[in-house]
């Protein structure tokens, strides 16, 4: 029954040949149709409606065909032997003419007795005398109470009546799947079973056998799936055919649904092609189906099915298939083809790369170098192609192909143009000989301005780590113009090592920043180059302004998640030093979250971007996000001092002050040694500041946040000087101090979130001395707290200001808190849903939740209720 779905037509039929065939009136029906349509089922189906009839049946076998009368014996044996007449029936058998009329006269005389119904399975595979007598009894049986139904893949039998089974219907299916899973299925997974099976009961029955719940979560596995069974079945049935059929069998597995080629391939006319084609159509083999394309290529022994391949690709070649085409399928040959198999792989690499796809290009060209002389010239110029792919992805691996391609080109002008293949910031971690080969190509590259520029610049980032070249490169700066993208390339490496030396002042630096960056057009792959060195320059110059719509345009390019965590990690180190935490926040979360420190590339300038943003907000739980998410492996000192002070602002948090200084100390004698002295990149001395103070050591906390205040007037950076007077002048007693606060306030008009600090300390120490300006400075930073998304600052502030106002607690969530926030600086509820990523229903949600807990109805009443109130930390 469950295989019987929508064959109520082609019973009716059987049952009324049935009845007539008992009334006297036989018949011979033919139930046609390709492999697993069901015609089994249907002459099972018909025995048990045969009701006083004498029910005959055979099955025929492709092993058996040799077998003279092999059907005729599986039908007349059985009821003969009950009647003891087996001798009659072998004397029968030994001459065919005369067999074949005594067998039918036999027939005649057996239905006489009783009306009968000669079933027979896989006619196809019969015998060649037993058709013949099946051929006679058909022309006989309207005269005599016999049916006979025979279950064949052949077509078109002349004068017999044909009934053939369609494939079952998406309905069909659906009932038959909740037959045997007892559950209603979900039209994708029935969707995907009519497409997998073509309605094939055979095909669905082996899909379903390996289904528990047909959800739509199962519809990749139904896809996928190539059950044993099934392929046994397709693999006997293909083992029956002509050779040439089974021969545009394998050309089409090897090469897909392309007649002309595949017959081809299978060294086929046309017409032959076009028989064989429809031999396989219709016996179910079906070679577009993938169970039927498996079953095929699993019948091949691995060497055969390696010359099909070579065979094909060459074909498809030599008929003008596009690069990538071929190339996909020489990737499964391993065989040297030659010359022009190398030709192609390395168009379609290129092709691969213009569309995006450097992995796939990858693959194409490593196939490329197994058929390349070990030491040629050629073999290194794939060496380049597959390292500047490699740079997306794997810069190690880029460096370490380049390393081996160098040696093998003779000119010195080759060697150096594949060395600047390699991305500047993929050297920080190069291994001592990659760089000695750097030092050697660039002592040799003679008068070309250009490379001369490019190699300079991997050589200083090579050795960033080395004081005495990170001191002479101010110098070297200023002898610099930028005409060319290699003196801006070296431009970059200079400005950052300027900039992490302080040897030239901020304002000096972002100009010349400044402008590089206007020359450079926004694109994702910048990640991939000294870029976002330029980005950490102009955030520590407190120039970072123009960076922030040239990063957006770059991540809104981005298509993969390498280049949105790296841009993700540059917007968020950017966004802190604008002023803006909780946007810096919310950056650094999801560049964590797109795995930013897991990339196999350099993260140097990710990490310590990160590890700056989290420094300010003091978060744990990112501080912690950070910490856990560290690559494991070898880092630049600076990196490592960045990870470590991190580590130190969570054990600050978490009280414990004197571990904490010791640690912040440890890092600040690393960063001094290896030369990264910029006090805003990372501002160890203000920290060591406050931990003494927090440990009652004011004397030690004013001396280092003089020392960071002389490092921060060196540098000239504002947010650097402001944050340095507001540590200094919180710990410095009387006017001095309460000038230093004030000055720190005007220095920091700018930057919201450091201006709010500011004020906060400025109207703390007004209102212990009793000054009427307290309470308009510590509005102000509230503010500004709520402005910039500080929760915790915020926070800080109205707990400050608790003494002089009716406050109300209020519990806004963190996403209400920052909801409100983006309203107060004007954003539309369209606008906040598009910053944040959510639909504007849960905008509405969150502000009528923080509306009703504020007690106030419209968006203008925002401010200022935030203002007498305030969130706790979430």
């Amino acid at each position: 029954m469950m295989i019987l779905l929508e064959r109520t037509d082609e019973l009716r039929r059987l049952t009324r040949a049935l009845h007539r065939a008992q009334d006297g009136h036989g018949d011979r029906i033919d139930i046609t149709g390709p492999f697993g349509c069901g015609k089994s089922a249907l002459l099972d189906a018909i025995r048990t409606r045969a009701t006083d009839v004498r029910v005959l049946t055979a099955n025929c076998s492709a092993l058996e065909q040799d077998f003279a009368f092999g059907v005729a014996r599986q039908l007349l044996e059985p009821a003969l032997s009950k009647a003891g007449d087996t001798a009659r029936v072998d004397s029968m058998f030994s001459v065919q003419e005369a067999a074949v009329r005594g067998l039918t006269a036999l027939t005649h005389r057996m239905s006489a007795d009783q009306p009968m119904l000669l079933l027979i399975d896989d006619l196809q595979w019969a015998d060649e005398p037993s058709l013949r007598w099946l051929a006679t009894l058909s022309r006989t049986l309207e005269k005599h109470p016999i049916l006979l139904v025979v279950a064949t893949r052949g077509g078109d039998p002349p004068g017999h009546t044909e009934i053939r089974p369609e494939p079952l219907s998406p309905a069909a299916i659906a009932e038959l799947v909740e037959h045997r899973t007892g559950q209603t299925p979900d039209a994708e997974f029935v969707a995907a079973c009519h497409e997998v099976t073509g309605g094939n009961p055979m095909f669905l029955c082996a899909v379903l056998a390996h289904v528990t719940s047909p959800t739509g979560d199962q519809v990749p596995h139904v896809r996928e799936l190539r059950p044993a069974r099934l392929r046994e079945r397709l693999l006997r049935g293909l083992a029956t055919q002509p050779r040439h059929v089974q021969d545009l069998a394998k050309a089409v597995a090897t090469l897909g649904d392309d007649d002309e080629l595949a017959g081809q391939l299978a060294g086929l006319t046309k017409t032959q092609a076009r028989e064989a084609r429809r031999v396989l159509d219709h016996a179910g083999l079906v070679t577009g189906r993938p169970a039927v394309r498996d079953a095929i290529e699993e019948s091949m022994p691995v060497s055969e099915r390696e010359a099909w391949q070579a065979k094909a690709v060459k074909l498809l070649h030599d008929n003008g298939r596009p690069a990538e085409q071929v190339a996909a399928r020489l990737l499964a040959v391993t065989t040297a083809q030659g010359g022009w198999a190398i030709d192609t792989l390395g168009e379609a690499a290129r092709t691969a790369m213009r569309r995006g796809a450097p992995e796939v290009a990858a693959r194409y060209l490593r196939r490329a170098l197994r058929d390349v002389p070990g030491n040629s010239e050629q073999r290194a110029r794939l060496l380049v192609d597959l390292a500047t792919a490699e740079r997306l992805f794997d810069p190690a691996a880029s460096v370490r192909h380049i390393s081996y391609a160098v040696p093998l080109f003779r000119e010195v002008e080759e060697r150096a143009a594949a060395l600047v293949r390699i991305a500047p910031t993929a050297l920080g971690s190069a291994p001592r000989p990659v760089r000695d080969l750097i030092d050697q190509v660039a002592a040799g590259v003679g008068h070309d301005k250009e490379l001369a520029c490019r190699l300079e610049a991997r050589q200083r980032y090579a050795w960033h780590s080395d004081p005495a070249l990170l001191a002479g490169s101010a110098e070297r700066l200023k002898q610099i113009d930028g005409a060319t993208p290699g003196e801006r390339e070296l431009q970059i490496i200079l400005l950052d090592a300027a900039m992490l030396t302080a040897r030239l002042p901020a304002h000096e630096v972002a100009d010349i920043a400044s402008t590089v960056l206007k020359q450079e057009r926004p694109h994702p792959r910048h990640v991939h180059t000294a870029i976002p060195l330029l980005i950490r320059v102009l955030a520590a110059a407190d120039a970072a302004g123009d960076t922030v719509p040239w990063l957006g345009e770059a991540f809104d390019q981005a298509t993969n998640t390498v280049e949105q965590a790296l841009i993700r990690a540059q917007q968020s180190f950017v966004l802190m030093h604008l002023g803006k935490p909780g946007e810096a926040h919310a950056a650094a979360g999801h560049a964590l979250d797109l795995a930013v420190l897991d990339w196999r590339g350099d993260t140097t300038t990710a990490a310590i971007g990160l590890a700056a943003v989290a420094m300010e907000l003091r978060d744990p739980a990112l501080i912690a996000k950070i910490l856990t998410s560290r690559p494991d492996r070898d880092e630049p000192a600076g990196c490592d001092a960045a990870y470590r002070m991190l580590h130190a602002v969570g054990e600050a948090v978490a009280g414990e002050h004197a571990q904490a200084l010791e640690r912040f100390q440890d890092c600040g004698r690393v960063l001094d040694a290896v030369g990264w002295r910029n006090p805003v990149l990372l501002p160890w001395r203000l920290s060591t500041a406050r931990l003494h103070a927090q440990l009652g050591d004011l004397a030690a906390a004013r001396e280092a946040a003089a020392e960071a205040w002389d490092r921060a007037v060196e540098w000239g950076a504002p947010l650097g000087i402001g944050r340095a007077l507001s540590v200094l002048g919180r710990h410095t007693p009387g006017r001095k101090g309460l000038g230093m606060l004030q000055e720190a306030v005007q220095v920091l008009h700018a930057n919201p979130f450091e201006r709010a600090k500011a004020l906060l300390q400025l109207g703390a120490r007004e209102r212990a001395d009793g000054d009427s300006q307290a309470q308009r400075h510590l509005d102000e930073a509230h503010r500004l707290a709520v402005h910039s998304g500080a929760e915790r600052l915020a926070k800080r502030i109205a707990k400050e200001l608790d003494g002089n106002s009716p406050g109300i607690a209020v519990a806004l969530t963190r996403a209400e808190f920052k909801v409100a926030g983006l309203v107060i600086r004007g954003l539309t509820n369209a606008e906040i849903a598009e910053e944040l990523a959510v639909t504007s229903r849960a905008i509405e949600k969150h502000l009528t939740n923080s509306f009703r807990k504020l007690g106030i109805r419209r968006r203008t009443e925002l401010p200022a209720a935030l203002a007498r109130a305030y969130p706790p930390s979430t």
